[in-house]
């Protein structure tokens, strides 16, 4: 669920910080590194008056740096400039369905507890879960908190990703988020790469431990994902190709269209359409 310059619909607008405190009371966001420990104390005193524990913020902040090279991913997508081959191309599209119709014949099991569950096919899963991270084999490098809190000190959008940061620390409360995580350069997190929202919104508990961990546990990354497609309105037993009833849902998932062209194109692929 990486974020494009057009930011992906597959995640909210920020609400609910501000349900919770008044925008005048934020902290003063910057376009530069300068400030950004201030800034972090700021936070820290809003979020605990909030309700975050000040345990929580006190483990979470330690690590937190200015993350430079957030900035510059943040600033420098081109790749769903590309047109479709050029996509599949870049992305390794056939690679993803070969080995694809291999990861649903050796968790075939999981796929059809999945699709029972949820009304999500293999197909379109696979090719998200291929996509994003190469089938958990990348999962980024970025330090997750200090991705996020970056992105929430930048004025270009600092009200979105506040709410991101406040999702993060809640899950770091809930102990579904290591403080150490490392993720993708805008805070994605997980084999699916969710943002800290979509995680709390549509997160599950796929493996049945007690915990969402979206790092280490493909049942638990995947459920969220064919969860997250039902939240946003997955319809069992009908397509998903454009022009299908479940093509919005995929939609949902990325707002570039060659995103969703080839989430379509690559899960038909998979499910033998």
């Amino acid at each position: 669920m990486r974020l494009t310059h057009l930011l992906s619909a597959a995640v909210i607008s920020a609400t609910a910080l501000f349900s919770t405190i008044g925008s005048a009371e934020a902290a003063a966001c910057s376009n530069t590194s300068a400030g950004f420990e201030e800034w972090k104390e700021a936070f820290k005193q809003q979020a605990t008056g909030s309700g975050i524990n000040a345990r929580t913020l006190d483990r979470a902040f330690a690590a937190v740096n200015y993350s430079r090279s957030t900035i510059s991913a943040d600033r420098g997508q081109k790749s769903f400039k590309l047109s479709f081959d050029q996509f599949m191309q870049k992305r390794g599209g056939q690679t993803i369905i070969t080995r694809g119709k291999t990861m649903k014949k050796n968790n075939a099991a999981l796929f059809a507890k999945l699709e029972q569950r949820y009304g999500v096919p293999a197909g379109p899963l696979i090719a998200i879960w291929g996509m994003e991270t190469g089938f958990g084999s990348f999962l980024g490098k970025e330090h997750t908190l200090s991705a996020v809190a970056t992105l929430a000190f930048d004025c270009r959008r600092s009200e979105f990703f506040t709410d991101q940061l406040y999702a993060a620390l809640e899950l770091v409360e809930a102990g579904n988020l290591d403080v150490n995580a490392k993720g993708a350069a805008h805070g994605e997190i997980g084999q699916t790469q969710f943002l800290p929202r979509n995680v709390v919104r549509f997160g599950a508990d796929g493996d049945g431990d007690g915990h969402i961990d979206m790092v280490r546990s493909r049942s638990d990354a995947l459920a969220s994902t064919a969860n997250f497609l039902r939240g946003h309105g997955w319809q069992p037993g009908a397509g998903y190709q454009e022009g299908e009833p479940n093509f919005a849902a995929i939609q949902g998932w990325n707002a570039a269209t060659v995103y969703q062209q080839a989430i379509a194109y690559i899960g038909a692929r998979i499910d033998g359409e």
